[in-house]
Formats: C-alpha cells, structure tokens, sequence
C-alpha cells in the first residue's frame, strides 16, 4: 500500500466527519485513513461513512503525540501523512501528485509541498530546498509533508515535546538521519490552523521548545546569528504582516516570487 493517512482524533465533533469526507475524495486511491481515536464520548467516531479505505483503531493515548506515535506503528503504507480533524487536502489530485513525485525521485524520505492557511486566507508558500535558516524560521507546515514510514523507526516522536515533537523530528531527520527533503511544487494541504500550539498560554513553551530544539541540530552559534537577523530585519513585523494583516495575501504573493527566483 502506497499512503496512509493518519487521522487522531478525541472527542473532535463534527470536525473528523469533514476531514474524512474530504480524504475519500481523492482521485487517487492507493491509501487507508487510518483513524486513532483516544476513547471520543462524544459520538463523533459513530458518524463515520462506511467505506473499506477507513481503519478505526480506539485506544488511551497520552496525548497527541503518542497517539500519532501509536498510529504509525499500526499504519500499513510505505508513506504516511498526517492530517488533523478540520484539515483537508487542497484538491482532489493531490496524492496522485504525491504519488509521482515519489516514484520520478525516490528515496528522499520526505516530501513537501505548500500550505492554504485558512486563517490568512493564502497559500504559503515553502523555498525549494531546505537550509539551516528555514530550519530555524519556518519548515513546511506539517500537514503538507510526506514521510517514509521507515523514519519512524526505531523511535518517532519524542514525547518530552508537548507543542514541538514535529519540528524535532523533522531536524532529527535532516541533521541526524541526512534526510533532504523533496518539495513537490504544490500546494497539499487546507489548513484550519488555530490548534493547540497557537493558544496563549502554550505560546511561552512553544518558543522555549523551539529554542531548545534548534541549538540541538542547528548550533548556537547559528541559532543567536538567526535571531539577531529576524531582529533587524523586523521579523515579529513581517510575522503580523503574513498572519493577521489585510496585507498578508500581497506579502505572501512577493516572498513566494523570491523563493522561486532563488531556487531556479
């Protein structure tokens, strides 16, 4: 089997319902939507379609990343993707798209593409080839990424991180592991955003885990010569101007041109 999604899920509403129906729309059909759900009480997992694509796995978990952790070690594709309750994919070819990329360049472990941030209202858009300083400011979004389900083994996602296992583990794969990410040139995912690394009071942990993480792989030395960089280059600005500003779809459009311009 070539793709499993992977949905976890725990008491997510209406919400799953959506990101499953939109899955199944896929024009490609190689894949299982594999469903992790930690015990939901609230009916969500019963309005589930019947269809023999979808795998229901209900177990405890320990939070979101051992439940992401649990399913891959039951998934049954060579690539996995992960895709939250009220993400979608971004058009119904999406995974043939994938699916190419994969078998035209193989073995590069991960794959990814762009991201339509619904809170924006924009696609952003991700450089061609993954540096040290993309490490450090912004990997592609997760949802929008591809990974060979063989990284997940012997160890997946660190569990110490509650808000950053998957910025971890992506830098443990291209530091470590010599992993080099392929982008595929698409956008993949419709992202809701809004999720529990964005609320206020897990922003002051966020920052601390990113920080840690980063001298981990990227270096110190590296790390203060970034940061100093997005000082002076009015980052925290141009955060706001991407994210919440009336001018994030013009910004986004112009830094997405630079991007393409430098890969070429």
């Amino acid at each position: 089997m070539k793709f499993t999604i992977i949905t976890v899920t725990y008491n997510a509403g209406d919400k799953l319902a959506e990101t499953v129906s939109n899955v199944l729309k896929q024009s490609y059909k190689d894949f299982e939507l594999l469903i992790k759900d930690g015990m939901s009480k609230d009916g969500s997992v019963d309005k589930l379609p019947e269809d023999p694509r979808i795998r229901l796995e209900r177990c405890p978990d320990k939070g979101i990343y051992d439940a992401m952790n649990q399913a891959v070690a039951m998934a049954k594709g060579d690539y996995v993707m992960f895709m939250n309750c009220g993400d979608f994919f971004y058009e119904e070819d999406v995974l043939h798209k994938i699916a190419v990329a994969t078998e035209e360049t193989p073995d590069r472990g991960i794959y990814y593409g762009d991201a339509y941030f619904r809170k924006v209202g924009d696609v952003l858009h991700m450089p061609g080839e993954i540096t040290d300083y993309v490490c450090f400011s912004h990997i592609p979004c997760h949802q929008a990424c591809v990974f060979a389900r063989k990284l997940f083994t012997p160890e997946g996602f660190h569990l110490k991180y509650k808000i950053r296992a998957d910025y971890e583990f992506f830098l443990r794969q291209y530091y470590t592991n010599g992993v080099r990410p392929f982008y595929i040139g698409c956008v993949i995912a419709d992202y809701e955003g809004g999720g529990y690394s964005e609320t206020k009071e897990n922003r002051k942990r966020d920052k601390e885990e990113h920080l840690e993480i980063a001298n981990k792989y990227i270096g110190t030395g590296l790390v203060k010569k970034y940061r100093m960089l997005m000082i002076v280059t009015l980052q925290p600005l141009r955060r706001w101007i991407a994210q919440d500003s009336p001018f994030s779809g013009i910004y986004d459009k112009l830094k997405s041109a630079l991007y393409r311009r430098k890969t070429k």
